[in-house]
C-alpha cells in the first residue's frame, strides 16, 4: 500500500471525522469542486460531522456541486430506503447546498440507458469529479460495481448480487422488498476522480480491504482496482485493518 495514505482510527466515529476533515479541506480549496458521495452505514458519521461544521464553523456548500454513487431502480425518490431519501435526511437537509447542484440517479427513469448517458455527461459537463467518496462492500463492490469477468467502464444498470441483497436486507421489512438492479457509476467513471476517500469500518470488512490493497487486480475484487489509483487515501478502523496488520506485518497504518 505504498501508494496510498492510510489513516488507523479507533472506532467509525473517529473514521468519520477523519474523512470530515478531508473532504472539508477540499471544500474550502476549492468551493465549486464536484464531490462524488456515498450512501450506507459508513457515510453516516461522516455526513454527521460535515453538518456539525456547518453549522459550527459556517463550512459552505452553496456552490459545491454532487454526484451520488447509485440508487436503487423501482424506487422513487420519496421512498424511506431511496437513496434521494437517505442523502437529504443525512445531508442535504442540514447545510446550504443548492439542491440544483446535486444528482443522483433517478431509478424510475423512462428510459434507464439513455439516462445513464446524461448522468455521464453531466459529470463530464462539470469538470469531473474533484473527490470520490467511497465504501466498499463484504464482495468488494464499490458503489452497485459487483463482482463480473470484467471492470465496468462507464454508469450502467446492474443487478445486484444476492450477498449485496442480504447485505442490505437490513433497511427493508424483508428479503423481498430489496431492489435487484441499481443503477451506478461505473469502476471507469469512479477511476477518473482526482482523488478517492475510501472509507472502511468493522471487523466484517477486514478480509476484502486486505485482498483489495494486497490481492491481486481482479474485477471478481471490483475495489482491487483502486491499486491503479494515484490518489487514494484509505480511512479504516482498527477492526478493518484486523487481517492486513496479521497477515502483513511490515505494514504500518
Amino acid at each position: 500500500m505504498s501508494n496510498f495514505t492510510v489513516w488507523k482510527t479507533a472506532d467509525p466515529a473517529s473514521a468519520g471525522k477523519i474523512s470530515a476533515e478531508i473532504i472539508a479541506k477540499t471544500v474550502i480549496a476549492k468551493p465549486d469542486c464536484l464531490l462524488g458521495l456515498a450512501t450506507g452505514s459508513t457515510p453516516v458519521p461522516i455526513y454527521k460531522e460535515l453538518v456539525a461544521q456547518h453549522k459550527k464553523s459556517n463550512l459552505d456548500f452553496s456552490k459545491v456541486r454532487t454526484v451520488n454513487l447509485d440508487e436503487y431502480v423501482g424506487l422513487s425518490a420519496e421512498h424511506p430506503q431511496s437513496y434521494h431519501h437517505f442523502m437529504m435526511s443525512n445531508f442535504f437537509d442540514h447545510i446550504n447546498i443548492d439542491l440544483q447542484n446535486t444528482r443522483i440517479p433517478d431509478g424510475m427513469a423512462a428510459d434507464l440507458s439513455a439516462f445513464c448517458d446524461q448522468y455521464e455527461q453531466q459529470i463530464t459537463n462539470w469538470g469531473g469529479i474533484d473527490l470520490q467518496l467511497l465504501g466498499i462492500g463484504l464482495n468488494g463492490h464499490i458503489g452497485f460495481n459487483e463482482p463480473a469477468s470484467v471492470f465496468t467502464r462507464r454508469t450502467h444498470l446492474t443487478d445486484l448480487t444476492e450477498s449485496t441483497r442480504k447485505a442490505n436486507q437490513r433497511f427493508f421489512n424483508s428479503l423481498d422488498e430489496v431492489p435487484r438492479q441499481a443503477i451506478t457509476m461505473g469502476i471507469g467513471t469512479i477511476m477518473t476522480a482526482r482523488k478517492i476517500l475510501l472509507v472502511c469500518t468493522g471487523i466484517k470488512k477486514a478480509e476484502i480491504l486486505e485482498r483489495t490493497f494486497f490481492g491481486p487486480i481482479d474485477p471478481m475484487v471490483p475495489a482491487s482496482v483502486l491499486q491503479f489509483h494515484q490518489n487514494v487515501t484509505v480511512v479504516a478502523d482498527e477492526a478493518a485493518l484486523k487481517t492486513i496488520l496479521q497477515k502483513h506485518p511490515e505494514f504500518s497504518a
